[in-house]
Protein backbone atom coordinates (compact mmCIF):
# COMPACT_ATOMS: atom_id res chain seq x y z
CA UNK A 1 0.00 0.00 0.00
CA UNK A 2 2.47 2.52 0.51
CA UNK A 3 4.40 1.85 -2.18
CA UNK A 4 1.71 3.07 -4.27
CA UNK A 5 1.50 5.76 -2.64
CA UNK A 6 4.99 7.16 -2.88
CA UNK A 7 4.81 6.33 -6.56
CA UNK A 8 1.22 8.43 -7.07
CA UNK A 9 3.18 11.27 -5.06
CA UNK A 10 5.94 11.12 -7.46
CA UNK A 11 3.96 10.94 -10.68
CA UNK A 12 2.20 14.00 -9.32
CA UNK A 13 5.52 15.72 -8.15
CA UNK A 14 6.76 14.89 -11.89
CA UNK A 15 3.80 16.67 -13.65
CA UNK A 16 3.63 19.54 -11.71
CA UNK A 17 7.59 20.27 -11.81
CA UNK A 18 7.33 20.33 -15.57
CA UNK A 19 4.27 22.85 -15.03
CA UNK A 20 6.28 26.04 -15.47
CA UNK A 21 8.24 25.18 -18.57
CA UNK A 22 4.93 25.06 -20.47
CA UNK A 23 2.52 27.36 -18.34
CA UNK A 24 5.20 30.36 -19.34
CA UNK A 25 4.94 30.37 -23.07
CA UNK A 26 3.78 33.33 -23.85
CA UNK A 27 2.50 34.11 -27.65
CA UNK A 28 4.49 36.96 -29.23
CA UNK A 29 1.16 39.36 -30.37
CA UNK A 30 0.55 38.70 -26.53
CA UNK A 31 3.80 40.57 -25.31
CA UNK A 32 4.10 42.85 -28.12
CA UNK A 33 0.56 44.72 -27.27
CA UNK A 34 1.73 44.53 -23.64
CA UNK A 35 4.59 46.80 -24.67
CA UNK A 36 2.74 48.79 -26.73
CA UNK A 37 0.22 49.51 -24.38
CA UNK A 38 3.41 50.52 -22.02
CA UNK A 39 5.22 52.70 -24.87
CA UNK A 40 1.68 54.73 -25.77
CA UNK A 41 1.19 55.18 -21.82
CA UNK A 42 4.63 56.70 -21.79
CA UNK A 43 3.66 59.16 -24.45
CA UNK A 44 5.95 57.26 -27.01
CA UNK A 45 5.04 57.43 -30.78
CA UNK A 46 6.58 56.89 -34.01
CA UNK A 47 7.84 53.55 -33.56
CA UNK A 48 7.48 49.98 -34.55
CA UNK A 49 7.19 46.33 -33.28
CA UNK A 50 8.79 43.94 -35.11
CA UNK A 51 8.86 39.60 -34.01
CA UNK A 52 12.21 38.15 -35.16
CA UNK A 53 13.69 34.57 -34.48
CA UNK A 54 15.87 34.89 -31.56
CA UNK A 55 19.27 34.18 -33.54
CA UNK A 56 18.53 37.75 -35.85
CA UNK A 57 21.25 40.43 -35.48
CA UNK A 58 20.10 43.96 -35.43
CA UNK A 59 20.90 47.06 -34.01
CA UNK A 60 17.80 47.70 -32.95
CA UNK A 61 16.72 46.98 -29.22
CA UNK A 62 15.38 43.81 -27.70
CA UNK A 63 12.39 44.89 -25.93
CA UNK A 64 11.19 41.16 -25.22
CA UNK A 65 11.04 37.60 -25.77
CA UNK A 66 8.04 35.25 -26.96
CA UNK A 67 7.54 31.87 -27.98
CA UNK A 68 9.67 30.08 -24.87
CA UNK A 69 12.61 31.93 -25.96
CA UNK A 70 12.16 31.29 -29.58
CA UNK A 71 11.32 35.11 -30.98
CA UNK A 72 12.43 38.09 -29.92
CA UNK A 73 10.75 41.45 -30.15
CA UNK A 74 12.72 44.65 -31.32
CA UNK A 75 11.34 48.36 -31.11
CA UNK A 76 12.81 50.52 -33.15
CA UNK A 77 11.77 54.75 -33.86
CA UNK A 78 10.72 55.58 -36.75
CA UNK A 79 10.84 58.75 -38.31
CA UNK A 80 7.81 61.34 -37.75
CA UNK A 81 5.27 60.38 -40.66
CA UNK A 82 6.92 57.49 -41.50
CA UNK A 83 5.15 55.20 -40.37
CA UNK A 84 2.78 52.96 -42.30
CA UNK A 85 -0.87 53.88 -41.84
CA UNK A 86 -3.01 51.11 -40.73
Amino acid sequence: MRKSVSIKGLVISLLLGGAPAWAGVTSCETIKDKVAAKLEAKGVNNYSLQVVAKDTETTHRVVGTCEGGKKKIIYKKEKAGSKAEE
